[in-house]
């Protein structure tokens, strides 16, 4: 079996905990959020817009004293960007049905809040495969310290992410249930 299938196998397990997850609520967790933010009021903050049973973090995206962004997808293997974003922006598909902006500038942020499929008490998440928050993560830690969030359900959590050479740390997760920091 290789880690590419061990991945697979953690994914459809994750999928199901987080729709069941999902369908109680996600309760006091966009709040906790913004309290991780807070500190970092000013700073530019990528968030996302999110899709199906992902939990939602725009309440605290748009608490932000500060420019906020979310991912587009500029191809197959390329790191994401972020296109600014504010409450009420017109919103196009882009591409996998993410809604971004229509339009705005570019931003290059230094707090990042990742979707995530599932993560453990490491700080690792799972993703959905393509790799384009580890791509963009490297990208940006290769040119000034960024702070990457992980936000998502508590029953998300895994004995143990497989992970290979190109797997970014969280340095935060941030679910309903609380705050886990990773130094």
């Amino acid at each position: 079996m290789t880690i590419d299938d061990i991945k697979a196998a953690a994914r459809k397990s994750c999928f199901a905990a987080r729709k069941e997850a999902f369908a109680k609520g996600q309760g006091q967790a966009a709040e906790l959020l913004a309290d991780v933010l807070a500190p970092h009021r000013g700073k530019p903050l990528a968030g996302y817009m999110a899709m199906r049973t992902e939990i939602d973090p725009t309440a605290a995206m748009a608490a932000h004293d500060g420019p906020v962004g979310v991912p587009v997808i500029m191809g197959k293997a390329q790191p994401l960007r972020f296109r600014e974003w504010s409450p009420g922006c017109p919103l196009i598909d882009g591409e996998f049905g993410a809604r971004i902006p229509a339009e705005g500038a570019w931003i290059d942020p230094l707090v990042v809040i990742v979707p995530l499929v599932g993560f453990d008490a490491r700080g690792y998440r799972l993703g959905y495969g393509g790799g384009f928050y580890d791509r963009t993560l490297a990208l940006l830690r290769a040119h000034h310290p960024v702070l990457a969030v992980g936000f998502a359900f508590a029953a998300q959590e895994l004995p143990e992410v497989p992970i290979d050479q190109y797997d970014q740390r969280l340095d935060v997760i941030v679910t309903e249930q609380g705050i886990r920091r990773f130094d």
